[in-house]
């Protein structure tokens, strides 16, 4: 096992270096970059990013200058009119001085070191910056893969047990139903209902918690908190536990079929003894194995738009901001330090699945 181990995390270091690379060279082609974003704040087309530009723009090596004082031929769309020299410094600022094959080099070998620098439009690192938003996506993350599973496990044996009958198929279209329904028109559908909308105001729009927060007791906290929570949560879990409630329903029938279930009966064991002693361990094998992936996925799946309806300052919206704001090192970032503990959470379930079913022997197949 520990040569398997060994393979899978050397492995990680190319497919690691392929998402790094593709993305890198994607972003050489998006229009509007962060020297686009300052440019536009200096000559009035700023939006909502641009409107945080004013910290960085203003230092740009020390001196003071007028950025109209001369003409340009600048590559860089809006630029005219703009003194040649100022582009350079904010090229300088953001790194765009270095030859892209330089660029990409430094960010990887930075990387390597977990060195992800600095924001470019807030004055915070990016390591920091990301800490910071972890708590509200762990929080959706754990609440959502908890009710999920607690739904999907008991729901799947239900159907596994009760195949064919009306239980089975009204709970499958109520299952596809939800699934079908994207997670952020329930939500709306939810805050016209619920939260000041068109007919009852009993949960807030947004935030994770009430301003008052500190002031209240340890009870009215937690209160506060689930309270905030109920209308993400709904929206989110409505199609989360669909696909799990599926596999477990597939996998327990799978296992019922077999000839160990047949002579388990045949011996006179009890069907609770039969499923639970039996058929449990081997039928939650795949379900519990994916339940690390399932975590990680939970802080993605549906979060970013989730985020922005109900205001939850957390890593989708961050992510979203960060593309639409070209702060690329917030970009990059999240997506090397994603892609990284997706690859080891993938190595983690297969071990999980060692772990389950000692039968499963990784090391005497290729990788």
């Amino acid at each position: 096992m520990g040569a398997y181990i060994l393979r899978r995390i050397l492995l990680m270091i190319p497919t690691l270096f392929g998402i790094m690379a593709i993305s890198f060279a994607v972003i050489q082609f998006a229009p509007g970059g962060p020297v686009e974003q300052v440019i536009a704040k200096l000559t009035g087309q700023g939006g909502d990013a641009s409107d945080r530009l004013s910290g960085s723009s203003g230092d740009l090596g020390g001196n003071s200058f007028d950025p109209a004082g001369g003409e340009s031929s600048s590559k860089y769309r809006g630029a005219q009119g703009l003194d040649p020299e100022f582009i350079a410094k904010l090229e300088k600022q953001f790194g765009f001085d270095k030859p892209p094959l330089e660029r990409f080099g430094l960010m990887l070998w930075n990387y390597a070191r977990f060195d992800f620098g600095e924001s470019y439009f807030r004055d915070i690192s990016v390591l920091e910056l990301i800490l910071e938003k972890m708590p509200v996506s762990i929080s959706l993350g754990i609440w959502i893969t908890l009710l999920s599973y607690l739904i999907s496990i008991p729901l799947g044996i239900r159907k596994a047990i009760k195949d064919g009958s009306t239980f089975d198929i009204w709970t499958s279209g109520v299952v596809i139903i939800g699934y079908a329904i994207p997670a952020f028109l329930f939500a709306i559908l939810l805050m016209v209902l619920f939260a000041g909308g068109s007919f009852f105001d009993w949960f807030p729009l947004r935030g994770l918690t009430s301003e008052n927060f500190d002031e209240l007791s340890l009870g009215g906290k937690v209160l506060d908190y689930l309270w905030h929570m109920a209308l993400p949560l709904a929206a989110l879990v409505l199609s989360a536990f669909a696909t799990t409630t599926l596999l477990t329903k597939n996998s327990f029938l799978d296992e019922i079929r077999k000839q160990y279930v047949v002579t388990a009966r045949a011996k006179g064991l009890s069907q609770r003894q039969v499923l639970y002693g039996h058929v449990f361990r081997n039928a939650m094998l795949i379900v519990i194995a994916g339940f690390p992936g399932a975590f990680i996925s939970a802080f993605f799946t549906g979060s970013l738009l989730i985020e922005n309806i109900f205001s939850l300052d957390g890593l989708g919206l961050l992510g979203f901001r960060s593309v639409l704001d070209r702060d690329y090192p917030v970009v990059f970032a999240n997506l090397y330090i994603f892609s990284l503990l997706g690859l080891f959470v993938g190595l983690i379930s297969d071990l999980i699945y060692t772990w389950i079913d000692p039968r499963i022997d990784f090391e005497r197949r290729d990788v």
